[in-house]
């Protein structure tokens, strides 16, 4: 029986009336270099493969602020859920079609949410000292990873925030209006939905980016300018609670 891909959607296709997780998404660049499908597979959970548009897959480095990490529905925490963060994603699909994201790391400033995450979700969490600074229309994400490693990944992004979009393009789509994450885990892998208002995006240029943070997290360094620059100023985010999908499921056609 073959599978399709669900369409891309610009804002969710379910809802959430109970949250497992509520947060906010501040301050995002969004930066993507495309990467071969053969060298994204082995680095996805069982039972999902590279997502692909037109035949292509990226990598993404996305830095943001986090903001009020709340569980079950209470008021999210101030300081200790409120946090610089950058990550490094994959672009996931399993065989029901829905299509996700997998993190291969992320990197953030508070080393107790950093321990819950990595012990709680199983996700490669890494503590870091991190700094997210604006000036007028200029933003700066800078990161040295602490702990558990590889001591001393880094990475600094500067963005120069431009016009809004109206109508992004497919591709703009594809890559941020995503609504699961894909997570290998004990027992099997896990599917966690999420949802939020669709992106507000800008234009961004990209003054400044030094980083081996996707080498650290095992792809080949990108060689070249990212091909999607993107700024968001945010949404706030829920998400539901986990379930287990099947590992040998048939990929997606």
């Amino acid at each position: 029986m073959p599978f399709s891909r669900e369409p891309i959607r610009s804002e969710p296709p379910f809802s959430l009336p109970r949250a497992l997780l509520t947060q906010s998404w501040l301050d995002l660049a969004f930066l993507h270099w495309p990467v071969d499908p053969a060298d994204v597979a082995p680095l996805l959970p069982p039972g999902t493969v590279p997502d692909t548009l037109d035949g292509v897959t990226y990598v993404g480095l996305i830095a943001f602020r986090m903001d009020r990490v709340g569980w079950l529905g209470l008021p999210g925490v101030p300081y200790l859920g409120s946090f610089p963060e950058t990550n490094v994603r994959l672009y996931s699909v399993d065989a029901r079609g829905r299509r996700g994201v997998v993190f291969r790391s992320l990197d953030a400033s508070r080393l107790v949410s950093v321990a819950v995450a990595r012990t709680v979700f199983r996700l490669p969490y890494q503590w870091s000292r991190m700094s997210l600074d604006r000036t007028g229309d200029v933003v700066t994400y800078t990161g040295v990873r602490r702990w558990p490693g590889p001591r001393g990944a880094h990475s600094r992004i500067t963005v120069r925030v431009g016009d809004p979009i109206d109508e992004p393009t497919e591709l703009e789509h594809f890559l941020t209006a995503r609504w699961c994450l894909h997570n290998d885990f004990p027992g099997g892998p896990l599917h966690l939905p999420n949802t939020h208002p669709r992106w507000p995006l800008h234009r961004a240029e990209l003054l400044e980016c030094r980083e081996d943070l996707i080498s650290a997290a095992g792809l080949p360094a990108p060689t070249g300018d990212p091909v999607s620059v993107l700024y968001s100023p945010g949404v706030p985010v829920r998400f539901g609670r986990p379930s287990r999908f099947a590992a040998d499921s048939p990929p997606p056609r």
